[in-house]
This record gives C-alpha cells, structure tokens and sequence, in this order.
C-alpha cells in the first residue's frame, strides 16, 4: 500500500514538473502579441503615437490588475499546497474518523479558496472595464 502511495505521489509529482514549465511560453507570446497588436493598428490608422498613452484611466486599471494578479498567485499557490497536503492527510489516516474528516475539510477548504480565487479575478476586471467605461474613475 505505502509503495502504491509512493507510485502515485511520484507520478503526480512527475507531471507537475514537466506540465508546468509548458504554460510559461503562453504568457510571453500573450505579451508580445498585444504589443505588436497595438503597435499595427496604430500604423494602420496612420498615426504615430504611442500605445502606451492611450488613456489615463488604464493606469489605475494596470495597477489593480497587478496587485489582484499577484495575490491570485500566492493564494493559488498556498491553495495547491493545501490540496497536495489534504490528500496526503486522507491518504495516511488509516480510516480514523476524525483524520479523515480534518483531511476532507482540508481539500474542500483550499477548492473554496481556488474558486474565490478564480471569480474575484473575473470581478475586479469586470468592475474596473465597467467604471472605465463609464467614465467613473476620471
């Protein structure tokens, strides 16, 4: 049984390893993309100014989205490890009630931080897109 546990948290391990470096190139291109973007419709509409003076009220949008993202990433992190430790919980309880009730309020607790994570994503960028576009933060 404990060499089956050892497999799988090997495994898991494994594949979160060679996964994970995978979605790094994707944010990169993403960056790159919305400059060459910006920068070709520009030239497109004949102008000739810059993309980065396009409106004062992104500044305040950049900054918020900044600081939402980042403690989005350490959450998600700690939530993650709380997860991994959760399942290693309920795995090494041995069928006692009381561990196996501890590990599952473990999981359940970082899966409802993972989704809060996820929707006050989706909710201060659809705030801020809102204000902005109704002139509230000028």
């Amino acid at each position: 049984m404990i060499k089956k546990i050892k497999n799988y948290v090997l495994v898991a391990m494994m594949a979160l390893t060679m996964g994970a470096p995978a979605l790094a190139p994707a944010v990169v291109y993403a960056d790159n993309i919305t400059t060459n973007l910006c920068t070709g419709v520009t030239a497109a509409a004949g102008g000739s100014g810059s993309c980065d003076a396009a409106n004062p009220n992104d500044k305040l949008k950049s900054v918020a989205s900044t600081i939402v993202n980042l403690l989005s990433v350490v959450v998600g992190i700690v939530s993650v490890i709380m997860i991994i430790y959760g399942g290693f919980k309920y795995i090494t309880s041995g069928g006692d009630s009381g561990n196996v009730s501890g590990a599952k309020n473990t999981l359940v607790y970082a899966i409802v931080g993972l989704i809060i994570v996820a929707l006050a994503q989706f909710i201060v960028h659809y705030v801020l897109s809102t204000a902005a576009s109704t002139g509230l933060t000028s």
